[in-house]
């Protein structure tokens, strides 16, 4: 038996974070050979070593691939867990995008702190990536390829077999003399992977028998140059921050050189947890958004997230739901009041004893207050004045008297009436946002 990759692994875990370990098990031959050697390293197994299969329900031999995998786990007593995803095929990203996405989603959420999830990346697949990625048009950070090692749920995504080819896995798991699960969409050549793996990587093989290291350096190489943009993406980011997280300087912003807005945009979604834009999103930035007229109030959205820009301040969010204005809830002020979805909370700090009469709904249009004098003005006046972006407007919460007095918007905007009451109550109005 070659011995080879077991002491690859034992090599890699010495350099490897510490917490424990969990394999992505799909139960082919490259992540078959991955745990089965991890199997036989003691250090491996006193990490906890354990196993995680991905039912993505595409095949009709779905079930049976992963009775499989718990038959493999268990020949070698490894703990393993099945999770059965859907695979949301309504973005329009192809079935190989949506099935990625819905495992690693899944992954991450199996994950326990600080653990390490093991993948069977090799050589190969890093040249198949470099070539994909360089035909969708990607960028230094695109053509970098897959990581060694990056954060991923709440824990890393390791993948320690970057640097051998496919076929050592291959002849590995030979040796054990067992037999993988073939899925046979490895071999249709109408995904782009499996064409380039079937057709392309082997012509370029006939005249570069090393193509795979050839391609695997390339991205080495742009990794190395993409830190060094990324160190000057931080540095620009840093200069065109606001005061509020979620929004930078739009003047800065577009003054940056192309290639470097991108790449701080980019820092700055994943900072907010939000996902970059796709290819087609990211060209429309800077006529759409970046070169706006002062007062005009652009959108660009895609899944997921959403770009706005709004007196000279560019904003990111969550891709905003529908919301419903036909909804009144009263409220006595006693106890907390949890809003309907996108409204946030409303309380009283300290909470009265005793109890109010207060209805708190919706924005409808039209509404005045009254908040020095005996004029009551426009409460659409009101928030332009505080500068309060349009669509946080849509989800601010009122709050009236009994008898439809409007006494506040959000905590932000507080008639006098309530002033008034609440010095007498001594306590306060807060609103927390979702």
């Amino acid at each position: 038996m070659d011995p080879s990759l077991p002491r690859h692994l034992e090599h890699a875990l010495a350099d490897a974070p510490s917490g424990p370990l969990c394999v992505g098990f799909s139960g082919g031959g490259d992540s078959l050979a991955l745990l089965y050697a991890l199997a036989q390293l003691p250090a491996a197994r006193a990490r906890g070593l354990r196993a995680l299969h991905v039912a993505h329900g595409l095949h009709p031999d779905s079930l049976a691939w992963a009775a499989r995998c718990v038959e493999h786990a268990a020949r070698i007593e490894v703990p393993l867990q099945v999770l059965s995803v859907r695979v949301d095929m309504a973005a329009g990203e192809g079935i190989e995008a949506a099935a990625r996405r819905a495992r690693y989603a899944a992954l991450a959420a199996a994950m326990a702190r600080d653990e390490l999830m093991l993948t069977a990346h090799h050589r190969d697949d890093q040249a198949e990536t470099l070539l994909l990625r360089l035909l969708h048009g990607a960028g230094t950070e695109g053509l970098a390829g897959m990581r060694p090692l990056r954060r991923f749920g709440p824990g890393w995504l390791w993948r320690p077999l970057l640097a051998l080819g496919r076929q050592s896995l291959r002849d590995y798991a030979a040796a054990q003399a067992i037999d993988w699960i073939e899925d046979p969409a490895n071999a249709d050549a109408r995904f782009a992977r499996s064409w380039l793996r079937g057709s392309v990587l082997p012509l370029l093989a006939q005249r570069w028998p090393d193509v795979d290291a050839r391609l695997a350096l390339a991205a080495e190489r742009l990794r190395e140059e993409d830190a060094v943009l990324a160190g000057e993406a931080r540095r620009a980011l840093a200069a065109v921050r606001s005061l509020a997280p979620q929004a930078l300087q739009g003047e800065g912003v577009a003054a940056l050189p192309p290639a470097l807005r991108r790449r701080a945009l980019g820092l700055w979604l994943d900072e907010l947890g939000l996902p970059r834009p796709p290819a087609p999103v990211w060209t429309r930035i800077e006529p759409e958004l970046l070169a706006a007229r002062l007062d005009a109030e652009p959108r660009l959205a895609w899944r997921g997230a959403e770009l706005r820009r709004y007196r000279g301040l560019l904003y990111a969010m969550p891709t905003r739901m529908a919301i419903s204005t036909d909804w009144e809830i009263e409220w006595d002020g006693r106890q907390t009041l949890r809003l309907p979805p996108g409204f946030g909370t409303f309380w009283l700090d300290p909470a009265p004893t005793t109890p109010l009469r207060w209805n708190v709904r919706p924005r409808r249009g039209g509404e005045r207050i009254r908040l020095h004098d005996a004029t009551r003005s426009e409460l659409r006046l009101r928030l332009q004045e505080i500068g309060l972006p349009p669509w946080q407007r849509e989800y601010l919460p009122l709050l009236f008297e009994a008898q439809g007095e409007l006494l506040a918007a959000g905590d932000l905007l507080q008639a006098q009436a309530l002033r008034v009451q609440l010095a007498e109550l001594h306590c306060a109005l807060r609103w927390q946002p979702d």
